[in-house]
């Protein structure tokens, strides 16, 4: 799955322009989904210094993402430029702005595992469990 995650108020508490402190598990389970094969996307408002601040944050913990701010990793032949639309396409948005709010990064991981399993049964797919246990 694509899927697309804020920084501020997501990641971190809300402190923009500085980073706030982390919120509770959200680099442990946005690590755990790249892991997964799931391409994270950095969706943020940030540009210019203050993203690089974000990004040297996030690297710092051991998250690095797909891409930031577009579909394409930097340096790809699709890569936006800057005066493109920063408009991406993504199966998940991450962001403290959901209607409802943000819950916590446990049940966003949960949602995220079930959300996929019933993708892959409705293409067809054996269960995550079944594919791990026959290495399919």
């Amino acid at each position: 799955m694509i899927i697309a995650v804020d920084f501020d108020g997501t990641i971190v508490e809300h402190k923009y322009p500085s980073i706030g402190k982390e919120k509770p598990f959200a680099v442990e389970t946005l690590r755990q989904l790249s892991a997964e094969g799931h391409k994270v996307i950095l969706w943020t408002v940030r540009h210019g210094e203050t993203l690089d601040q974000a990004l040297e944050w996030c690297a710092k913990r051991g998250l690095r993402f797909y891409a930031v701010n577009s579909n394409y990793p930097a340096g790809s032949l699709f890569e936006a430029g800057a005066a493109s639309s920063r408009k991406i396409e993504a199966d998940v948005f991450i962001d403290d702005h959901n209607l409802g709010g943000l819950p916590d990064w446990g049940e966003i991981y949960q949602m995220i595992n079930d959300a996929h399993e019933k993708r892959h049964r409705r293409r067809g797919h054996a269960p995550r469990w079944l594919r791990k246990l026959f290495g399919a």
